[in-house]
């Protein structure tokens, strides 16, 4: 099954700030890189999506002019949660703290966050709930976090590894499962 990941493009945030399940606003204009996004997904597809506006708005727009099939946002495709370090600089959070996180943000979790294994034993879930099913193409407007945890799964990269994927703001990747 064909399944096109794509991550939300970029926020009002300056460089520098976490905020992973805070939910902010996509910078404008965006018109021209969504009609790219667009151009590149196939018609026809089930659309999930993070419920977090940077996502969502895009999901909504590829659903309005991409004929989907249908769509639907989910809890679990949500970015980490950074807890205490949403919003602040990164620069801000203690090196006691952030340091443990940085040397293994596997198991670690962000100060009344979570850890990557946490955000992809969701991911994991999701998969195997919701998409296992289908058998039209499907799209995921998502977070780095979730498309790196998605390749992870799909190709037993350890977790570890994750960070090796860099994503863009506004990339597709296309994926088989």
């Amino acid at each position: 099954m064909e399944i096109y990941l794509v991550r939300h493009t970029e926020t009002i945030c300056e460089k520098g700030v976490c905020y992973g399940q805070s939910d902010v606003d996509i910078a404008e204009p965006f018109e021209e890189i969504f009609k790219r996004i667009i151009s590149e997904l196939p018609r026809n597809a089930v659309i999930f999506t993070s419920p977090l506006k940077r996502c969502a708005i895009l999901a909504k727009h590829i659903q309005k002019n991409n004929n989907a099939i249908s769509y639907q946002e989910d809890d679990r495709l949500k970015e980490m949660n950074f807890g205490d370090w949403e919003l602040k600089n990164w620069d801000d959070i203690s090196p006691e703290e952030l340091n443990p996180w940085m040397e293994d943000f596997v198991n670690i979790r962000a100060s009344n966050g979570e850890s990557f294994t946490e955000l992809h034993e969701r991911t994991r879930q999701f998969l195997s709930d919701e998409i296992s099913k289908i058998q039209q193409p499907v799209i995921i407007v998502a977070h780095a976090g979730i498309i790196r945890s998605i390749i992870c799964h799909q190709t037993s990269l350890p977790l570890k590894e994750a960070f090796k994927n860099k994503i863009d703001f506004g990339e597709i990747i296309r994926i088989e499962l």
